[in-house]
C-alpha cells in the first residue's frame, strides 16, 4: 500500500490567528507519536499570518482512519471550529517517475 499525504490549509478568522496557532500546536506531538504517522508538520505562511498549513504523511488509509478517530484529533477539531474561517484538505498521491 502506498503512503497517503495530506496538505490541509486552515485560515484563521480575523483576530483569531494566535488562538488558532496555539490549538494547532497541541495536536502535533500526539499525532507524531501515532504508529502510522510518518510526517506531521505545521507551517505558517510568511505572507498571511492567519494561514496555517499541515503537511502530513500516513503509512496507509488505516493509519489515517485511526488518526481521525482519536481523542486528540477530535479535541483539535472541536477547539478550532470557532477559530477557522476556511479549511481545505487535500489527500495526495505522490507522483514517481
Amino acid at each position: 500500500m502506498a503512503n497517503i499525504s495530506i496538505t490541509a490549509f486552515l485560515t484563521a478568522k480575523p483576530g483569531k490567528e494566535e488562538a488558532l496557532l496555539n490549538e494547532l500546536k497541541k495536536v502535533l506531538e500526539p499525532s507524531r507519536k501515532e504508529a502510522g504517522c510518518i510526517q506531521y508538520d505545521l507551517h505558517q505562511s510568511k505572507e498571511d499570518e492567519g494561514l496555517f498549513i499541515f503537511y502530513e504523511t500516513w503509512k496507509d488509509q488505516a493509519a489515517l482512519d485511526s488518526h481521525s478517530s482519536l481523542a486528540h484529533y477530535k479535541s483539535y477539531r472541536e477547539a478550532t471550529e470557532p477559530l477557522v474561517a476556511k479549511r481545505e484538505v487535500y489527500l495526495l498521491d505522490k507522483i514517481s517517475l
